[in-house]
């Protein structure tokens, strides 16, 4: 097969994305290798996907990242022997008080650097409990299957039910 055939062919698309067999995979390493032809269609294929992903990529919602990461700190601080805590429901009842244990800690502050920043404090495979602090503004949620409840320590929040 010449090279122009090669890259006709299809195969580097296919090894660029991932989705060539082992075969495949080792015929591309052994023509880019004796080519350099190969070699650059590659790398033009590679800058192609990268640029249409780019492109057409969606922002992600800028919720999952805060608590991502305070799912991460919690994974840790359990390793690291913190133990397992079971923060009392939140109900129309709560008070402040009830969750001094946790909001005294002084691991429980917020990074300046955060617009939403999130530590979690007790979880169970009902409820997740964090402590969220808010800079200027929760990103807009709907939920359909899930409930969320909220004990404001300062500042105000409005929420919209239904409609």
């Amino acid at each position: 097969m010449t090279t122009k055939e090669f890259i006709d062919s299809g195969i580097l698309e296919l090894y660029v994305a991932g989705i060539a067999t082992d075969t495949e995979c080792m015929e591309v390493k052994l023509m880019a290798a004796a080519s350099p032809a190969i070699r650059q269609e590659i790398e033009a294929i590679s800058l192609s996907l990268e640029n249409y992903s780019r492109a057409n990529a969606l922002a992600p919602n800028p919720i999952i990242k805060p608590f991502l990461l305070a799912t991460i700190d919690y994974t840790e601080r359990l390793k690291k022997g913190e133990p397992v805590s079971e923060p009392p429901v939140l109900n129309e009842n709560s008070r402040l008080e009830d969750y001094y244990p946790w909001l005294n800690r002084s691991d429980m502050v917020s990074a300046d650097t955060a617009d939403v920043f999130a530590k979690i404090i007790g979880y169970t495979p009902a409820a997740v409990t964090a402590i969220v602090w808010l800079k200027d503004y929760a990103p807009h949620e709907v939920h359909d299957s899930e409930y969320e409840r909220f004990l404001i320590v300062e500042g105000t929040c409005n929420i919209i039910v239904g409609g």
